[in-house]
């Protein structure tokens, strides 16, 4: 047995030993794979609760939806008001700790009263050398990291999800709406909203790997499609370099597109799309 098919016996054995799980899932290629295979060890001890949220497209919750009717998966939902959550909104280099212990407590409770054994989530190994403070609240309570635990990278996720004929295979890489904005920057509901009618425009013109990331500018009192005597919103898009040529020949359109959404300006970023963009001023 090679090496790969060894971490996914590990992963197996590993969720076997849990017994029964609730699988937070969003979607993504992590998440989607962990409840396969927990779905294929556990069956019915095996569930999906997905979080609605306003940093949670609505694309992705329709596509989570999809995925589990597809499978016989049961899911469940949860609600969350994450412009309530204490720092969300103020969005301080942390934020991700503070929603993400609010958003696991609820899954946990759906678990709970369910009476699983434990809440699963999809951190894979690349996951380790990046910024992420919610990490520490998923320790705090207590929640299982099976894919990690088996040290499968996210290449090997994906491998193995093409072996499992997974619709997400291929899928780009994502992350919540609120990672678009900066730090100390305050998270609104309308700029998540800006962020996502952004990110689609950009899908319906063949950008796959791409995130709208949003700026602040010095407030102005026109009105415009979505809000009045709105801050002067700049948007950064990232896409791949070798799409700098599409986006170069589309930049009329994307920049009307947007500025009918709202954005005064529109630029593109010449490092092209990276994860944790964000993270380069920390």
């Amino acid at each position: 047995m090679d090496k790969l098919h060894q971490k996914y016996e590990t992963l197996k054995e590993y969720l076997k030993s849990l017994e029964s799980v609730a699988v937070a899932f969003s979607g993504g290629v992590d998440s989607t794979f962990l409840l396969k295979v927990a779905h294929d060890v556990l069956g019915e001890s095996a569930i999906a609760v997905t979080e609605k949220s306003a940093s949670f497209a609505a694309i992705d919750l329709e596509e989570s939806k999809a995925f589990c009717e597809r499978e016989n998966i049961q899911q469940f939902f949860t609600s969350i008001n994450q412009l309530k959550i204490p720092h969300f909104a103020k969005n301080p280099k942390d934020r991700c700790y503070f929603c993400k212990k609010a958003t696991f407590a609820d899954i946990y409770k759906v678990a709970k009263n369910l009476g699983l054994n434990a809440v699963c989530e999809g951190t894979n190994v690349d996951d380790e050398g990046d910024y992420r403070p919610g990490m520490r609240a998923i320790t705090e309570l207590g929640i299982k990291s099976p894919l990690r635990f088996a040290r499968l990278t996210k290449q090997d996720i994906r491998t193995l999800s093409h072996e499992l004929q997974l619709p997400t295979w291929s899928k780009p890489s994502a992350a919540c709406l609120a990672s678009r904005v900066p730090y100390g920057e305050p998270i609104t509901e309308q700029k998540l909203r800006l962020i996502e009618q952004g990110e689609k425009i950009l899908s319906a013109l063949g950008f796959v790997q791409k995130r709208v990331r949003i700026h602040e500018g010095a407030t102005v009192h026109e009105s415009t499609s979505l809000h009045e005597n709105a801050q002067n919103f700049i948007a950064r898009i990232e896409v791949m370099p070798s799409d700098f040529e599409k986006a170069i020949a589309n930049a009329e359109q994307i920049e009307r597109e947007f500025k009918k959404l709202g954005f005064s300006y529109t630029a593109l970023d010449l490092k092209g799309y990276r994860t944790g963009s964000l993270n380069e001023t920390l």
